[in-house]
C-alpha cells in the first residue's frame, strides 16, 4: 500500500511546480499583450497619458505667459498713446 505521506509529499511537489510553471506562462503572456498594445497604440498614432500631460503643462504656460505679454502690450500702448498726446500739445 502506498504510503500516504509520500503521496502527499508528491502532490505538494507537483503543485510547487505547477505554480511556478504557470507564473512563468503570465509573465510570458504579460509581456507579449503589452508588446501587441504598445505596437497597436504606435499605429493609431496615439500618446500616452504622461505625454499628454507633459504637453498639457507646457501649453498651460505658454498661456499664462502669453497672457502677460499682452498686459504688458496693453500698458505700453497706453503709454505710447499719452506721450503721443504730449508731443501734439
Amino acid at each position: 500500500m502506498p504510503n500516504p505521506k509520500k503521496i502527499l509529499d508528491d502532490a505538494s511537489n507537483v503543485s510547487g511546480s505547477m505554480f511556478s510553471i504557470f507564473s512563468g506562462i503570465k509573465e510570458e503572456i504579460t509581456s507579449i499583450v503589452k508588446g501587441r498594445v504598445d505596437e497597436v497604440l504606435s499605429t493609431l498614432q496615439l500618446v500616452r497619458r504622461d505625454e499628454f500631460e507633459i504637453v498639457t503643462e507646457i501649453a498651460s504656460r505658454t498661456r499664462a505667459a502669453q497672457e502677460k505679454l499682452e498686459e504688458h502690450l496693453k500698458e505700453l500702448k497706453g503709454k505710447v498713446a499719452e506721450l503721443e498726446k504730449k508731443t501734439k500739445s
